[in-house]
């Protein structure tokens, strides 16, 4: 799937509207294979990105865990060790 899509289940504080929206507007571009919809399907396109957000949201309200929240720092470093080592090659 799209690499910009993140994780976004389980950290404090919760992933807020514009993260959200963010996934669903990759997802929704990877789909549909167009970075920018054309005039014809623009009402269609942002359609589909209010239905990807709508269950995204309602996905992570509803999922349920036992594991302490993440934060976001803290796996924001991880990320970047781990692109530090896969770009170093």
């Amino acid at each position: 799937m799209c690499r910009n899509i993140r994780v976004l289940h389980n950290f404090e504080p919760p992933a807020t509207h514009d993260e959200v929206h963010g996934a669903a507007l990759q997802y929704v571009r990877k789909v549909s294979g167009a970075a920018k919809p054309s005039a014809a399907n623009e009402a269609a396109f942002a359609r589909a990105v209010q239905a990807v957000e709508a269950a995204t949201r309602e996905l992570l309200d509803s999922l349920v865990t036992t594991a302490p929240p993440k934060d976001r720092e803290i796996e924001a470093a991880k990320a970047r060790e781990r692109a530090a080592v896969r770009y170093a090659r």
